[in-house]
């Protein structure tokens, strides 16, 4: 992001920010990246979303039986809080946060989602 400090543009990195890596089905990233591509964002910012509306929701009926069996790695940043807060759902429903991650697209909103131009931010002080 940016910040307008004096009349200068300064370009920091955003500190509400995390690094994240985890296991999500391949065929999940797949759909994630055309629906991305098709709303002008990035994959992440769909599974923020999916995330805040399934947090919101506090419910969640996942089988570990259905669990995908094409995962692959993936790695992006995320929000520091919400991942916080999705690691605690993601205990007390005893499951792991690639679960809560993939289940979480199911809850995405189109309609409330940042895009890619997000990141490039200005920010004034």
């Amino acid at each position: 992001m940016w910040r307008l400090v004096n009349g200068k543009l300064i370009q920091e990195t955003d500190q509400s920010r995390v690094k994240f890596r985890t296991n999500i089905s391949k065929e999940i990233i797949d759909k994630l990246n055309q629906m991305a591509e098709e709303n002008d964002t990035h994959i992440n910012y769909l599974i923020e979303n999916g995330l805040r509306n399934l947090l919101a929701n506090k419910m969640i009926q996942f089988s570990k039986e259905s669990r995908p069996k094409d995962r692959v790695q993936y790695k992006t940043t995320y929000d520091k809080q919400l991942l916080e807060d999705a690691k605690q759902f993601a205990k007390s429903n005893q499951l792991y946060m690639n679960d809560i991650l993939e289940y979480s697209t199911k809850f995405i909103d189109l309609n409330d989602i940042k895009d890619k131009q997000y990141k490039n931010r200005v920010e004034r002080m």
